[in-house]
């Protein structure tokens, strides 16, 4: 279980804010939660967020989790081709396709359809799409060498992993 995706992707955000930047951050499968990340973006000018889906693990997508997923695409579509934001995050899209909750298709698409002077940042697990790895300008690998969840049996902590 690599850590901290969705915090490099925030800090990327918050590294292009400090330039005037203004990012889009959707985020797939993490709806109305009250992350730590997702509280301190609120006082950050520029950097705007939505999220879609449930906000616990799912284990099977259901009708619900594939109306979000659809509807988190179509979001994303609109703001990258918006022309008003420099950055967009899709936070955890690669978990979404990985679950069947979404197709890869439609974000390959939209990648190749993208405006020039919006860069995208996809995250999502190990287990990226390799079509997507494909077209991808720059592929980061987060690699677990340890981690106190399976070696000590310690559960997520308030202000560190959530």
């Amino acid at each position: 279980m690599p850590k901290g995706k969705t915090t490099a992707a925030i800090g990327q955000g918050v590294r292009a804010t400090g330039h005037g930047f203004k990012v889009y951050m959707i985020q797939f499968m993490k709806g109305n939660y009250k992350y730590g990340e997702i509280e301190a973006i609120k006082g950050i000018p520029n950097f705007e967020l939505k999220q879609f889906g449930r906000p616990e693990l799912i284990a099977e997508p259901n009708e619900y989790d594939l109306n979000e997923g659809k509807k988190a695409l179509e979001f994303a579509k609109e703001i990258i081709m918006s022309d008003k934001y420099d950055l967009v995050i899709l936070d955890e899209i690669g978990v979404a396709i990985s679950m069947n909750v979404i197709s890869v298709e439609p974000v390959l698409e939209l990648i190749a359809k993208k405006p020039d002077k919006v860069e995208l940042i996809l995250t999502g697990g190990p287990k990226m799409h390799p079509k997507i790895k494909e077209v991808a300008h720059l592929l980061t690998e987060m690699r677990m060498i340890k981690h106190y969840y399976s070696s000590q049996g310690i559960t997520a902590r308030f202000g560190i992993e959530y």
